[in-house]
């Protein structure tokens, strides 16, 4: 049972960063944009929120430095591919690249140090339930907002006339602009909430997954998020399985290997990456008689002067 529940709370935290940057990516993808900058916003997150906390001793400091982080990336993105028109996935390319090196220098000075992660939610009576205490009650406050986050952004996009405004501008922008909808500053709106959800997920790693930062600490979960949205169908409801499922295949390759599986541990390392490539091309051949992906995803659109 304790090993059971060891392996739950693992796949809870591995999958955390991914839920979140998701989340972001999919209402960015939503309005119609395609960022593909998400594991660039992501390491620059992880090196500002664990700068903010060291410096301030406060993890809801630091989490809020990695969200300003992510959001400042994607305005550059945003000033690039919305208001220069520049190619949306050179200019994500292109963010990543500037991320990677912008953590290193951001983060240089802090690498070897440590700080105290997140703490965790504790219930007396509650908390103690074998097996789905700790899985419920025991969790820090990190976990608790990322379910919280995609229910809210389903409530947006479903429930909410912005949100069906948001979705006009993803699926047809020619449309949205001729009925008077700003549709370049819908998606501006969109692409620095992404931002700022990629921000939080990447600070989330070393203020609670591990309490230290070095470079690179982020190893392809931007990647991995934007997988996760096509393989939602651009649907929140999904992208939760999603999460967890990748997260638990994160986690059970580390548990393979401790166990002495008669595996490479080079194999079971990219196991999650393989997963990812063979979910996609699933998908793909899965939907050969129709896409659900917005229609105008990843479209120019300059509005008339």
């Amino acid at each position: 049972m304790e090993l059971v529940e060891a392996i739950i709370l693992s796949v809870l935290a591995a999958s955390t960063p991914l839920l979140i940057a998701a989340t972001g990516e999919l209402v960015t993808e939503r309005s119609g944009v395609l960022n593909l900058g998400v594991e660039g916003m992501m390491i620059v997150g992880a090196a500002c929120g664990f700068a903010g906390a060291w410096l301030t001793g406060s993890i809801f400091i630091g989490a809020l430095f990695g969200i300003v982080a992510g959001t400042m990336m994607s305005l550059f993105f945003a000033l690039m591919a919305l208001g220069l028109a520049v190619n949306q996935v050179a200019t994500g390319l292109a963010l990543t690249i500037l991320g990677v090196g912008l953590s290193g220098l951001i983060g240089a000075g802090f690498v070897g140090e440590r700080i105290t992660p997140a703490v965790h939610l504790s219930i007396p009576g509650l908390t103690d339930i074998p097996l789905v205490g700790r899985v419920l009650f025991g969790e820090d406050a990190f976990v608790y907002f990322s379910i919280a986050l995609l229910v809210g952004v389903w409530w947006f996009l479903y429930r909410t006339r912005a949100g069906l405004i948001l979705r006009a501008c993803g699926d047809n922008h020619v449309s949205a602009h001729a009925l008077g909808y700003p549709v370049l500053r819908i998606r501006t709106l969109a692409v620095m909430f992404g931002g700022a959800c990629a921000g939080l997920a990447g600070a989330y790693l070393p203020l609670a997954y591990t309490p230290f930062f070095i470079p690179g600490m982020t190893a392809g979960r931007g990647w991995i998020a934007l997988a996760l949205v096509v393989f939602s169908s651009w649907r929140p409801g999904r992208l939760v399985v999603g999460a967890y499922l990748f997260g638990a295949v994160t986690i059970l390759q580390l548990h393979a290997q401790g166990w002495g599986v008669g595996i490479p541990s080079q194999f079971m390392s990219a196991l999650p990456y393989l997963a990812t490539i063979v979910v996609l091309v699933l998908l793909s051949r899965a939907r050969s008689g129709g896409s659900t992906a917005p229609a105008a995803l990843g479209t120019v659109f300059v509005p008339d002067r």
